[in-house]
């Protein structure tokens, strides 16, 4: 295959997951949440189970007018959702589907660049809400900015642990190293890493930043139509990175039956899984206070995942 098609059809193939896997679970979304909690709207677009459930909020979200405050930086309020939404981007192009070279972009060092880029979302929050002209949203946004630094910690320890074991941070290359034991061995480090990933983009139960019931919406108070949109899509994205980040790292990614024909499908299939979990935290657990978010960082998984980076080191010296 001539190099430009080959890289044309990774382009695509990237652009098309972008665009499509985050989509699939905001449907699926509206629909789990429907059923746990007897919801009647989510199911009524469309007749059947609702279907057009996503189609009629994207409509809705056109046809809404692009509203900017009075005392708005207008410059840094537009760029904010597009800093939001495009780091993600750059993330998928990392992320192994399968084995033979499934991948965007093989990198040697994938997982560096991929936790420095997810260290990026800050930017995001803090541009929303400074150019807001809200306080609000500023409160909300320093919320955040708290809480996403916070949680780096642990989330750089845990993988951190996840690469040591497997000797190399290219993330092919630690799905290659893993084995199945890993499940029980790394086990602390892929917990740790799943829940500080939640805080990261900021799911329930780890939604202080948004706290309708305090901060009206919190950094995205002032946004509406597509630019609001951009957000939540930035949401769901979100939701598929840490699905599929903790796949990789810690669940084997396309480890399974006839991994060489099916390796993709049963990435995939843990992603999807996982994005059920998120999901359904969402549904069942209040969202935690200042205090107890803070606390949880700091005096259970920087601990928990410092203690798996000393069992890691051990077990290796010992191999």
């Amino acid at each position: 295959m001539p190099l430009w098609l080959d890289l044309l059809v990774r382009v695509v193939a990237v652009m098309v997951a972008f665009l499509v896997l985050p989509l699939v679970v905001g449907q699926a979304e509206h629909k789990v949440m429907a059923h746990m909690q007897g919801r009647v709207g989510p199911m009524y677009a469309g007749a059947f189970h609702g279907w057009a459930q996503l189609v009629a909020d994207g409509v809705k979200f056109v046809q809404k007018e692009d509203v900017h405050p009075h005392g708005a930086d207008r410059t840094v309020f537009r760029l904010a959702p597009i800093v939001a939404l495009f780091p993600y981007l750059l993330v998928v192009l990392t992320i192994p589907l399968g084995p033979h070279g499934l991948v965007a972009q093989r990198l040697d060092i994938g997982l560096f660049l991929v936790l420095a880029i997810l260290g990026f979302g800050v930017v995001a929050v803090l541009m929303s809400a400074w150019a807001s002209a809200n306080k609000y949203s500023l409160l909300g946004g320093l919320r955040g900015a708290a809480q996403l630094l916070g949680y780096e910690l642990p989330l750089v320890l845990a993988a951190a642990s996840v690469a040591m074991a497997a000797g190399t941070l290219s993330l092919p290359g630690i799905v290659e190293a893993w084995r199945p034991w890993w499940l029980i061995w790394q086990a602390p480090a892929g917990l740790v890493f799943f829940v500080a990933g939640l805080a990261e983009i900021r799911r329930p139960p780890f939604d202080m930043p948004i706290a309708d019931s305090e901060l009206v919406f919190g950094y995205m108070t002032e946004y509406t139509g597509l630019r609001f949109a951009f957000f939540l899509l930035a949401e769901y994205v979100g939701i598929v990175v840490i699905a599929a980040l903790t796949t990789v790292l810690f669940l084997g990614g396309w480890h399974g039956p006839f991994a060489d024909q099916l390796g993709w499908l049963w990435t995939l299939l843990k992603v999807f899984a996982l994005s059920f979990v998120i999901i359904w935290f969402r549904v069942s657990y209040p969202r935690l206070r200042e205090d107890q978010l803070q606390r949880l960082c700091w005096l259970v998984l920087v601990p928990v995942s410092l203690a798996q980076l000393v069992l890691t080191v051990a077990v290796k010296s010992l191999t």
